[in-house]
C-alpha cells in the first residue's frame, strides 16, 4: 500500500496562496520546476484528496496550467472533503466527502490501491497530520516572499519533527521531501 503524501509549492515565508488564495505567483516559476520530481508525483498517486479551499481554487481558475492536476497530466480519483458540496460539478473524477479526516483518508487509500494518497490544501493536511496519517512531505520552495496569505502551517501548531529525505534544486527553486518522525 502506498504512503499519504502532501505535496505543495510555497513561498520563502510558507504560504502556499496569496490573502485573496490567489495563485498566479507560482505560474511565473513554473519552468523551474523539476521534471522528473513532477513526473514522479504524477507516476505515484493514485488518488488525491483536497479540501474546500483547494477545489475552489482550482475550479475558479481560468489558467490553462489548472486544467486538472499537474496541467491534466494526472487522472483518476479525486475526492474533496467539504460539508457543503456543489451540486454542478461536472467532473466524474471527483467525489466530495464529508465527516472525519481518518475516514476521508481510509476512502482515498483504498481508491489509490498500490498508489500514493497526495494530499493538497492547508486545512486537510493539517487535519491529517494531527490524525498522525501523514508519511512525508515535498515542498517545492520558490524564491518570493508573500509577506501574507494561506500557511502551509497555522501559527501556534503543536511542534512536528521531519526527517529529512531529499533535498535538491532546479533552476531557482528549492525542493524540499521531509519524512513524519513518529
Amino acid at each position: 500500500m502506498g504512503i499519504v503524501r502532501v505535496s505543495t509549492t510555497l513561498s520563502l515565508d510558507g504560504y502556499m496562496a496569496g490573502p485573496n488564495h490567489e495563485m498566479d505567483w507560482v505560474f511565473d516559476h513554473a519552468g523551474d520546476a523539476s521534471p522528473e520530481l513532477i513526473q514522479e508525483l504524477i507516476d505515484t498517486t493514485g488518488a488525491i484528496l483536497s479540501g474546500r479551499g483547494s477545489y475552489d481554487v482550482g475550479r475558479g481558475s481560468t489558467r490553462q496550467e489548472t486544467s486538472g492536476p499537474f496541467g491534466g497530466r494526472w487522472s483518476g480519483p479525486q475526492f474533496v472533503l467539504m460539508h457543503d458540496p456543489p451540486d454542478d460539478e461536472q467532473d466524474e473524477s471527483i467525489t466530495f466527502l464529508s465527516g472525519d479526516i481518518r475516514d476521508a483518508v481510509a476512502t482515498a487509500r483504498e481508491a489509490a490501491g498500490e498508489r500514493n494518497v497526495l494530499i493538497l490544501g492547508a486545512n486537510v493536511a493539517n487535519q491529517a497530520l494531527d490524525a498522525g496519517l501523514v508519511n512525508d512531505y515535498v515542498l517545492v520552495l520558490l524564491p518570493v516572499i508573500l509577506g501574507e496569505g494561506i500557511p502551509l502551517f497555522p501559527a501556534g501548531r503543536e511542534r512536528v519533527d521531519l526527517a529529512p529525505i531529499d533535498i535538491s534544486r532546479s533552476g531557482q527553486v528549492v525542493n524540499l521531501r521531509y519524512g513524519v518522525s513518529t
